[in-house]
């Protein structure tokens, strides 16, 4: 499989509810970025998506415009992705417009995720304040 189809294959997983720890790189270096949190080492990434896994339902993962580059031992990748989800704890939805982008590495069995950052754009009125950012 190539770079694009496991970024596809993570959208899926995440939908379905399935494991999502196994698609990063099993390194100390290994970081995600989410919506709002930051997990440094492949021991915080599988801890943190566990906890994601249990917690949350109802997944919605709409990829708008995925690039994705590479070599044939590494590649990246960035999409525009709206993503919505249920916290069932709390009982709340959440839903937002979402900036995905991320790093890869070739492995024996695949690709893995050496990073990922997901945020969300700010919305501004103006360009006031925007220069300097």
């Amino acid at each position: 499989m190539d770079a694009a189809g496991t970024v596809r294959n993570y959208y899926d997983a995440l939908r379905a509810g399935d494991p999502l720890f196994p698609f990063f790189h099993e390194d100390e270096s290994t970081v995600k970025f989410g919506v709002g949190e930051k997990l440094v080492g492949y021991e915080a990434v599988a801890a943190g998506l566990r906890e994601q896994t249990a917690t949350t339902t109802g997944w919605e993962v709409e990829s708008r415009d995925l690039v994705v580059g590479g070599s044939d031992a590494s590649a990246w990748f960035a999409d525009d992705v709206f993503m919505g989800w249920t916290d069932t704890d709390a009982n709340v939805r959440y839903e937002f417009d979402t900036r995905w982008s991320g790093s890869m590495l070739r492995v024996d069995d695949g690709w893995r995720f050496t990073g990922m950052h997901v945020s969300c754009p700010v919305e501004t009125t103006s360009n006031a304040g925007a220069a300097g950012r």
